[in-house]
């Protein structure tokens, strides 16, 4: 068997603290500790990103501001931008994450650069690019063909592979590759306080999002408020955006205001999610669920709702309890019946955490991702575009 060679890797993602950015991230870590050379290309530096870790390389998209152009054309300039790293570094691999505006600017940059016989392009979707973006009829067209143009398109969980073609009527061939979450960093601590506002002395509930509509953060509001009338506990949310001024504000003008942290943006999450005992996660949509996963690696029992992706990654009863969406009241009492038995609680909190050390680990993730670009390299050397991603994987030679 030829011996693999180290890869040069084009990774483009949003920088935001979404999941989608999260996940290109740590992809890239875990490739650059494998040996591979990853280049991530964003309009600035990702979130997590370790610049100081060997193999990791970003370049930043300067997006021209023109007052002829009411909107900044991200798309053209990531696309240029991308054809540079692709000639200047010789990529092997172009992986994008998120279908709008990465897909189609990742097959721009390749005609760009003159690659489209040898460099594959792989499209990872995450769900809102297809469930909210990729479905609205202004961006549907070229979903689709991003899509089909791509080489490889590979999905977070299997109810994601089947929205595809219900939402888009794409048939492509889909890889599903889960996400994953490293188990040796996220993991649960004895000794569990941040900067001395959390602490053990009651139990903690947690979130964590981008505070976006669709993640529910008012019901994550409104369950604390009735567990809190009952039993004594604190609540944790991390992250920011639109929906944090009205969660503030409702908490604020409570009676329990003094048992709630807002820690905005954090970068230290594996510090402070083994602070929690519960974590709600009540999203009316989720692909997968990658902070459920961290706060299950950190041995919290989440309480989320039972949709989508996350069904996959949380056994109703065993490691969490999923309620229907919107259904506050569940939500409270679930809250509830674990918090005043501590016996179940303690069990489904060690379930979560053999859970996620047993099937969400970054190794095979990861194997899947290397096996999945060398097929993809190995298929556009032999039969030029890959017209599926069924077969065997074979291992080629320097070029």
């Amino acid at each position: 068997m030829i011996k693999r060679r180290a890869l040069s890797v084009g990774i483009v993602c949003y920088p935001t603290t979404g999941g989608s950015g999260v996940v290109a991230v740590e992809i890239a870590h875990a490739l650059a500790e494998r040996g591979h050379q990853v280049h991530v290309v964003s309009y600035r530096k990702p979130a997590r990103l370790d610049m100081m870790r060997p193999g990791i390389h970003f370049h930043p998209v300067d997006v021209p501001d023109y007052p002829l152009f009411e909107y900044p054309p991200y798309s053209l300039a990531l696309a240029t931008r991308l054809a540079e790293v692709i000639c200047e570094f010789k990529l092997d691999v172009l992986h994008v994450h998120y279908a709008i505006p990465h897909a189609i600017s990742g097959y721009l940059a390749r005609k760009l650069a003159n690659r489209e016989d040898d460099l594959p392009l792989i499209t990872t979707l995450h769900g809102t690019d297809i469930t909210i973006v990729g479905k609205n009829p202004s961006y549907l067209p070229v979903t689709r063909f991003s899509l089909d143009s791509s080489d490889k398109v590979t999905v977070v969980s299997r109810w994601l592979a089947s929205q595809v073609p219900e939402r888009l009527g794409c048939g492509c061939t889909m890889d599903v590759i889960y996400n994953f979450v490293d188990t040796e960093k996220y993991q649960p601590r004895s000794s569990c306080q941040m900067k001395g506002r959390i602490t053990r002395q009651t139990p903690v509930l947690m979130h964590m999002s981008n505070f976006r509509p669709v993640k529910h953060v008012e019901d994550v509001v409104e369950c604390f408020l009735q567990v809190r009338k009952e039993i004594e506990c604190q609540l944790v949310m991390i992250g920011d955006g639109p929906e944090r001024p009205p969660a503030e504000k409702r908490l604020r003008e409570s009676p329990f205001r003094a048992d709630v942290h807002f820690l905005g943006i954090q970068d230290n999450a594996q510090e402070i999610l083994p602070c929690a005992d519960l974590f709600l996660f009540p999203s009316n949509a989720e692909s997968f669920g990658l902070a459920a996963l961290e706060a299950m690696a950190c041995g919290a029992a989440v309480i989320g709702a039972n949709v989508g992706g996350l069904t996959e990654v949380v056994r109703n009863g065993v490691d969490g309890v999923l309620t229907e969406p919107g259904d506050v009241n569940a939500m409270s009492a679930a809250c509830l019946e674990l918090l005043r038995d501590r016996e179940k609680l303690n069990r489904m909190k060690q379930a979560a955490r053999q859970r996620a050390v047993a099937t969400f680990t970054t190794s095979a993730s990861i194997d899947h991702y290397e096996d999945l670009y060398w097929r993809a390299i190995n298929d556009l050397l032999r039969d030029g575009p890959d017209t599926g991603n069924n077969g065997t994987i074979e291992i080629c030679e320097d070029k």
